[in-house]
């Protein structure tokens, strides 16, 4: 029997809801629009349109992918972050709605600097440079990653969205002190690996399974990434320069200690849009 659009998601969405999952409807239509090339914003239409075979196929066989535990992101290979879409592998975390009130933050500073110089560190897929550039016509984003691979990914989403004139990549070791040619900066931005030891062991199979360990891990107590940029990299900011972090749920007050220990000023503590104290941000003197 031929299948519409709005039948493949129908089935998708028993088989999500009967695997077990959070918000079946979601992945359901994420998926179904993906495998049909149809539109999500318009699901009024997709009563109307017929299938063949083959694409109904290629809708349930994605589905077993995430049915088994890989993540609908990794899946469709793209994710959406702050308005825009992003180009995501399994060499970058997955951007989660967690970090765009830090990347609003980040941007709502920038828009106070005239030709702002940002620096993101631990860039990973470029989510939060690339939106601010995005945002911010006049800035100019450096974002610094050890991997290769994320790189890659990076400046694929900044030419993606448009970018790319105003925003460079860079391969460093974010734990070791940055080369100076690299310049001064009104900003630096930092998503970096804050997940300690015993939460590594605990992690959800879809988290620890697929993505990036080096992206996670931050050390026996989550915090080597903060001490380091901290104590090395903040000496590129301009004075008056802003640093803005995404931290665990539980960290803001130890990353806060940190700015505080390195003499930056002005430290405060803000919640994410889920209400979490998740961004912490100083200035240098």
């Amino acid at each position: 029997m031929t299948k519409t659009i709005n039948d493949v998601y129908m089935q998708l969405f028993k088989r999500f809801k009967e695997g077990g999952s959070p918000q079946p409807s979601l992945e359901a239509r994420e998926l179904t629009a993906y495998a049909c090339k149809a539109d999500k914003r318009k699901t009024a239409d997709w009563g109307h349109c017929y299938l063949d075979d083959a694409t109904v196929d290629y809708a349930n066989l994605l589905c077993d992918r995430c049915l088994d535990g890989e993540p609908l992101a990794y899946v469709l290979g793209e994710w959406d972050f702050y308005g825009l879409t992003f180009k995501v592998t399994p060499d970058v975390l997955i951007p989660r709605s967690d970090t765009e009130r830090l990347c609003e933050l980040a941007i709502e500073r920038a828009r106070q600097v005239v030709n702002p110089r940002v620096l993101d560190l631990c860039c990973g897929s470029g989510c939060i440079g690339v939106a601010l550039a995005h945002e911010v016509e006049d800035a100019h984003v450096t974002a610094v990653d050890i991997s290769d691979e994320a790189l890659l990914v990076s400046r694929e989403n900044a030419r993606r969205n448009g970018v790319s004139a105003r925003y460079v990549a860079l391969r460093g070791d974010v734990c070791s002190r940055p080369q100076h040619h690299l310049g001064a900066f009104d900003i630096i931005v930092s998503n970096p690996p804050y997940i300690t030891a015993d939460e590594m062991r605990g992690l959800d199979p879809s988290v620890r399974d697929f993505e990036p360990e080096q992206a996670l891990f931050g050390g026996e107590d989550g915090l080597d990434f903060y001490r380091t940029i901290c104590s090395k990299w903040g000496e590129l900011l301009v004075p008056g320069g802003m640093l803005l972090f995404e931290c665990g749920y539980r960290q803001a007050g130890e990353v806060a200690g940190i700015l505080e220990n390195n003499r930056f000023a002005g430290i405060g503590v803000t919640e994410d849009f889920s209400g979490v104290p998740r961004i912490v941000y100083g200035y240098t003197i």
